[in-house]
């Protein structure tokens, strides 16, 4: 079994920064792992912001956060990173961090593609 567990959300101005972890427990199989932070804002629908594979430096990244916000994994500690700088308002959400183990050419940007998933922690970006 597989457990998730993200850290590092909290309230901040408008463009601060933080830094969301995501620790992975259970399965340390590192072949064909993705990892990926989705978030859901006030009543929207969750969405994609970046997914990285365990292995190999290819990342992948919504084009609204692409060049602000940096995903990155430390092998030791078993740990995704978000890395999220000049944020916005509107990257207000709950963040969760999710895996799945398969041989993808492309890190998946639907949630139904990934089978597991943390709990969430919540971003304020006041203006």
């Amino acid at each position: 079994q597989v457990r998730l567990v993200e850290s590092g959300g909290g309230l901040v101005q408008a463009g601060g920064s933080l830094r969301l972890s995501c620790a992975a427990f259970g399965r340390t199989t590192t072949t064909s792992r993705v990892m990926a932070w989705f978030r859901q804002g006030p009543g929207k629908e969750r969405e994609f912001v970046a997914a990285l594979k365990w292995s190999s430096p290819y990342t992948r990244y919504q084009d609204s956060v692409q060049g602000r916000f940096t995903i990155s994994r430390d092998y030791a500690k078993n740990t995704m990173y978000l890395q999220m700088s000049s944020l916005k308002p509107e990257d207000t959400a709950v963040y969760y961090c999710a895996a799945v183990w398969k041989t993808l050419t492309d890190a998946p940007t639907e949630r139904s593609e990934y089978s597991y998933w943390g709990q969430g922690t919540q971003v304020t970006v006041s203006s």
